[in-house]
């Protein structure tokens, strides 16, 4: 119905003495109440998949000495056993070292690989992108039973450099999805412009790709780091008692002593991951 005709109608009911036709609102009130149930859904799932973790923070205060109960009283004594305990600092050193080491060998081979994905035809680049996810998709004892048979073939078992092989081969997919996403948007004439202006191959990657695919590397390489830094089933088939990192530490901790010091370690954890999750969603944010 036209506004024309609207406008008859109502100076017809005016004329009859009559109200004119009220417009039909939407049903607002309908979709008020499906989003309120959405919510209320999403709320109490999100709940119960976070709340198991939030317990271990006030588990990390508490004065009791058993872990799993949660005393009146609220101590930080646990948080200094952690942080005078040389076998945990060690593990910490080593942790760090392994995610930092494979986070940059993990970002530098994910995005040479994506360039080269990209260099290829459509169909081509889809099975070599599937395959390049099967670390994902394996199971990660099986990726972590060859890793190993693969490092004493090679005699490094136990070494620094099989913890950063065996967690490298893991993030590299992480890598590979977040470049292969920036790299999507990109529009290749840009790089073909450039060349044709005499810059060279180095230029063009410095100067036009890198800056509009960095978000992508940076996530990437936020994802690697994460996923090392929390990784446990492969690196129990890697580690000697030279090189063992945190989360192998924590697992044969709980399996002898299971005392607070492991809710504080685990909170720690939790918020270096979280950060680390956050710096990515302010990456996407900024560049949306």
């Amino acid at each position: 119905m036209s506004s024309t005709q609207v406008t008859h109608d109502d100076a017809r009911h005016r004329a009859a003495g009559q109200e004119p036709a009220a417009v039909r609102p939407p049903r607002r009130r309908e979709l008020s109440l499906r989003w309120m149930a959405l919510w209320a859904v999403t709320s109490a799932v999100g709940l119960y998949l976070i709340l198991p973790t939030l317990l271990i923070i006030p588990m990390s205060f508490s004065d009791s000495s058993s872990l799993g109960r949660i005393s009146g009283q609220w101590t930080t004594r646990w948080y200094v056993e952690l942080l005078e305990d040389k076998d945990w600092l060690q593990a910490a050193r080593v942790s760090l070292q392994v995610a930092l080491l494979s986070t940059v060998v993990a970002t530098v081979l994910g995005t040479a690989a994506t360039f080269g994905l990209f260099k290829l035809s459509p169909r081509v680049r889809t099975i070599m992108q599937g395959s390049s996810l099967a670390p994902l998709i394996i199971p990660p004892v099986i990726m972590g039973i060859g890793i190993y048979i693969l490092m004493i073939k090679a005699g490094l078992y136990g070494s620094l450099f099989s913890l950063v092989v065996g967690h490298a081969v893991l993030t590299i997919p992480f890598v590979i999805v977040a470049v292969s996403t920036s790299l999507s948007q990109f529009d290749p004439n840009q790089e073909q412009a450039a060349a044709i202006l005499g810059a060279g191959p180095w230029t063009r990657f410095r100067r036009i790709v890198l800056p509009q695919i960095l978000p992508g590397i940076v996530a990437g390489a936020l994802f690697a780091f994460v996923t090392s830094w929390d990784e446990v089933v492969v690196s129990t088939f890697l580690v000697s008692p030279e090189y063992r990192t945190l989360p192998v530490e924590m697992w044969i901790q709980a399996r002898t002593t299971v005392t607070p010091v492991l809710a504080a370690l685990s909170t720690i954890l939790m918020v270096i991951s979280t950060l680390a999750l956050l710096g990515m969603f302010r990456l996407r944010r900024a560049r949306k």
